[in-house]
């Protein structure tokens, strides 16, 4: 972990391995193949450690997957596969991964590999790559839900779920949220459709066109790379459901310079959320974005060098872990007044 979050070109095998006074990699690789540890009790031991050092009742967690490019084949779950890494079709490998984001900072917490049904469906295949006969096939959707779920049973303290479109349209989703009173802002396609007071169907981007003029308020979405993102904003209430305080509405985000450039959001939440409070979660997604670009640029999260199922997972989540740890760093200073060490990056 020391030699993760080192500066050094690239963290692999060998690097870490010299960084760490070592002759050769091979006891790198002894702990990611075949030492004894669990990684999913250190997931959770990273994910508890966010808690205590950033956690907040008010805190958003955040669902997105990013892709690994790989050569070869044999590398648990490669295969050509779209990936928004590259913004195209490319041989590699897709992680799922779970971030909690708080006005304290940000930080990955729960993580899970994308095995394509070329995978599970080839038994011998997944057995050389260390994969277990009852690893089954499993969507990206869910993945998110499996570690939602395990969010929830840790008694994880977050206000509101979002994620982008790939998500928020997969309608069984947005259920299984409500059914659990999970507040939630997830993007959506232009076409999807919802169900309004009446109980018809409409599509979400009819609804967000019907509005007037005056219905659009210009808000801040958070900080991004050149300062405030802005964007005109609106919603339209679909549902609220008074006896229980909760409320369904459609959210609009409209580019300032192209007016013709429209996101559209599904929300559940509190029937007194604000127009400002929707935006907010909204914006919150970018965190994701972030916790990727610096845990590969930083922790090392894409520098391995390994093939097998679980060393995958055990690099990631230490990867993760450094990520954890760079995050508590930046908020200790932060707390005691300090510039942010991350602001000029």
């Amino acid at each position: 972990m020391a030699g993760l979050i080192a500066p050094l070109e690239r963290k692999y095998g060998w690097s870490l391995a010299e960084r760490a006074g070592e002759d050769c990699p091979d006891g790198m690789q002894r702990l990611l193949n075949s030492a004894d540890w669990d990684a999913d009790t250190v997931r959770d031991d990273v994910r508890d450690f966010v808690v205590e050092t950033i956690g907040d009742s008010n805190a958003v967690l955040i669902g997105d997957d990013t892709g690994f490019l790989k050569k070869g084949i044999r590398s648990a779950g490669v295969q050509r596969q779209y990936t928004g890494t590259a913004g195209r079709t490319e041989n590699c490998q897709i992680g799922t991964f779970l971030a909690y984001a708080s006005t304290k900072g940000r930080a990955l917490i729960d993580r899970e590999l994308y095995l394509p049904a070329s995978w599970t469906d080839d038994r011998a295949r997944c057995r050389a790559a260390g994969i277990e006969d009852d690893v089954p096939f499993a969507t990206k959707i869910e993945h998110f839900r499996a570690m939602l779920q395990r969010a929830l049973d840790a008694k994880v303290p977050f206000a509101w779920v979002t994620a982008d479109e790939a998500y928020g349209q997969v309608k069984t989703l947005r259920f299984w949220l409500e059914e659990r009173r999970v507040a939630h802002v997830p993007a959506t396609k232009v076409n999807d459709t919802v169900i309004t007071t009446g109980g018809a169907d409409a599509r979400v981007d009819q609804l967000i066109a019907a509005l007037p003029r005056q219905a659009w308020k210009r808000l801040g979405a958070g900080p991004g790379a050149h300062g405030q993102r802005i964007y005109d904003w609106a919603r339209v209430p679909i549902r609220i459901y008074r006896e229980n305080g909760f409320g369904h509405w459609v959210l609009a985000r409209r580019s300032v310079s192209d007016p013709t450039e429209i996101a559209h959001y599904v929300c559940y939440g509190p029937a007194d959320t604000r127009l400002t409070d929707l935006a907010r979660i909204a914006g919150a997604r970018w965190q994701v974005e972030e916790c990727f670009q610096t845990a590969k640029n930083e922790c090392g999260l894409d520098h391995y060098q390994v093939r097998r199922y679980q060393a995958w997972y055990r690099h990631i989540t230490l990867s993760m872990a450094a990520l954890a740890c760079l995050t508590a760093i930046r908020a200790h200073e932060l707390a005691k007044g300090a510039p942010d060490p991350t602001a000029a990056a």
